[in-house]
């Protein structure tokens, strides 16, 4: 218990006990209490400056081993990537050249994803590091399933591949017993009729009325035309693959369309029909919708001696016959 305090009073020359009310002993402990408060807090700071709690060193710890994780997470991120940059090199610059494929496009391998609030949920964390390694997932995640699908593709190409290999056009439409010469090759050429420059899509092989013209490689008979202009009668096949090969100038047909024709079958005979100026067959290789010089596909029944010899006769004739 406190001692009583007293007071002196000057009129009766004697002390007085101080007597205080309950509300006054209340208002004096609450003083006490905060001023206690108020010290020990200071204290709490002073003290923490210096010295960090058991908490705050527990989340420090923590802190470092977040940091230790995400460096090593992210080195397999970058070793991740370096991997899925070879394979997608190697599909594109050997498997897809292998299958005569075209390369997937850059547009479709680095495609993101769609949807300004995919990373919304991950923002309100204030963590950068945390959306963009979501983002780098994301990528990654895509490029791979690209990726296997591109494999799947691969599959289905190597599965097919004797089908393909029967199908490219890799002969002569003309055995070379049967040719007179080969007149006119891939380029600019002056036209027979026209006497102008004008570019020659194709290759023509003079040979008698009559000879027996051949499919180049395994297909469908697409078209069978009959006509008295440009190419004259007409045989296209179909060989899939993104092949397709053109015969003009035909005196007669040996197929009809949506036959089925092996590579040397007898699909038609040399003439000289539509605008054309003497026997001889046009002859045109298709690769995806675009002509393309057939002097690179006669690869299954030339020497290599034939098939240089080829090369000079079609490069030094200026003229084609159609």
């Amino acid at each position: 218990m406190p001692k009583s305090k007293y007071k002196f009073n000057p009129e009766s020359l004697s002390y007085l006990k101080i007597e205080r009310s309950l509300k006054q002993k209340i208002l004096i402990s609450l003083g006490y209490f905060f001023v206690f408060i108020f010290i020990g807090a200071i204290g709490y700071v002073i003290i923490s400056s210096f010295h960090d709690t058991p908490k705050v060193k527990g989340l420090k710890r923590q802190i470092s081993l977040l940091q230790t994780n995400y460096e090593t997470f992210n080195k397999d991120l970058n070793n991740v990537e370096s991997l899925l940059e070879y394979l997608q090199e190697r599909d594109d610059n050997i498997y897809r050249t292998i299958f005569e494929a075209e390369p997937v496009h850059k547009s479709i391998r680095d495609a993101g994803f769609g949807g300004s609030n995919r990373y919304s949920n991950l923002e309100l964390t204030d963590q950068e590091i945390i959306v963009q390694t979501a983002k780098r997932l994301d990528k990654i995640r895509k490029k791979i399933y690209v990726q296997s699908v591109s494999y799947d593709e691969l599959i289905d190409l190597a599965t097919n591949k004797e089908k393909m290999v029967a199908a490219v056009p890799a002969i002569q439409p003309i055995s070379n017993k049967d040719l007179t010469r080969t007149a006119s090759g891939w380029g600019y050429r002056i036209h027979p009729i026209y006497k102008i420059r004008k570019f020659h899509y194709g290759m023509d092989f003079t040979a008698p009325t009559g000879t027996e013209v051949y499919a180049t490689g395994d297909g469908t008979i697409d078209i069978v035309e009959s006509s008295k202009r440009g190419y004259g009668n007409k045989i296209v096949i179909n060989h899939g693959f993104g092949y397709k090969t053109l015969y003009a100038h035909l005196s007669g047909f040996n197929i009809k369309v949506g036959q089925s024709v092996k590579r040397g079958d007898v699909i038609g005979y040399v003439g000289n029909t539509g605008l054309s100026t003497a026997p001889h067959l046009h002859y045109e290789v298709h690769l995806n919708n675009n002509k393309v010089n057939p002097i690179n596909y006669y690869f299954n029944d030339l020497t290599a001696n034939e098939y240089d010899k080829m090369i000079e006769l079609t490069t030094k004739f200026g003229k084609s016959f159609d």
